[in-house]
């Protein structure tokens, strides 16, 4: 299992490949978008300067369309532009782009397509060839939510979905399971984490990669019981010194 870190700010993504345990970065138009306006190109340009000073660092980039053509469009863009051997074009799950991501993998390209929320979609991009999925974690879970009541009860009557696609744990669970048995090519990216539990739980689930927020991996090596006992042994040799 890696860690990602999804981000698209170059202070957090050099303190984040400096700390040595990250394995990749996954931006999103939605990221690019909080940091201070620039060319596209050039800040992703700016993002893969830091990246090539480590080894293999996997970088997935998303397009921002989904108009099929001009996907293939964006795609051979960034190839273009970025000669980066470690990137993967983004491209979210829909009827429309599963032949875009066919065409794009034929064509030699690292497919994440992103956005995925069932199992269905997982075995539908897997098939089309994408290298990654990717899985929104707290998205799934969303779907209980009320404001969501009246799409989820039409989908449930219509048998396209049911209680269990409803819990991000058992839809990674048995993603996982169907692409170990029947196309084990893929692997799992889990996104939309909320929460430091959810990065252990999507782990559990059997999670590939998971792509974190900078802001919990702090959180992440934290422990008030790490603090006392550390402090207990320092303070403890302090008074042996004296």
């Amino acid at each position: 299992m890696k860690l990602f870190g999804d981000t698209a700010n170059l202070v957090e993504i050099r303190t984040l490949m400096e700390a040595g345990f990250v394995r990749g970065i996954t931006t999103n138009p939605s990221l690019l978008a909080k940091e201070p306006k620039a060319d596209f190109h050039v800040h992703v340009g700016q993002i893969i300067d830091v990246l090539r000073d480590y080894e293999d660092i996997h970088l997935s980039v998303e397009v921002f369309s989904r108009n099929p053509e001009e996907i293939l469009r964006q795609a051979d863009g960034f190839r273009k532009s970025f000669h980066y051997e470690h990137l993967s074009v983004k491209v979210q799950m829909g009827w429309n782009e599963l032949p875009v991501i066919r065409k794009l993998a034929q064509e030699g390209f690292s497919v994440n397509c992103t956005a995925c929320m069932t199992v269905n979609q997982a075995m539908l991009a897997a098939g089309a060839g994408a290298r990654f999925i990717s899985f929104f974690w707290g998205r799934i879970r969303d779907v209980t939510k009320t404001e969501h009541a009246a799409e989820r009860l039409l989908a449930q009557t219509q048998g396209i979905l049911d209680s269990c696609d409803h819990e991000p744990a058992w839809v990674v669970r048995a993603a996982h399971h169907i692409l170990q048995t029947y196309n084990p090519y893929p692997e799992i990216i889990i996104g939309s984490i909320r929460q430091v539990t959810d990065i252990r739980d999507a782990a559990m689930a059997g999670a590939d990669i998971i792509t974190v927020p900078f802001k919990f991996f702090a959180q992440m090596a934290s422990h008030f019981k790490t603090d006392e006992v550390v402090a207990q042994f320092l303070g403890d040799f302090s008074h042996w010194m004296q």
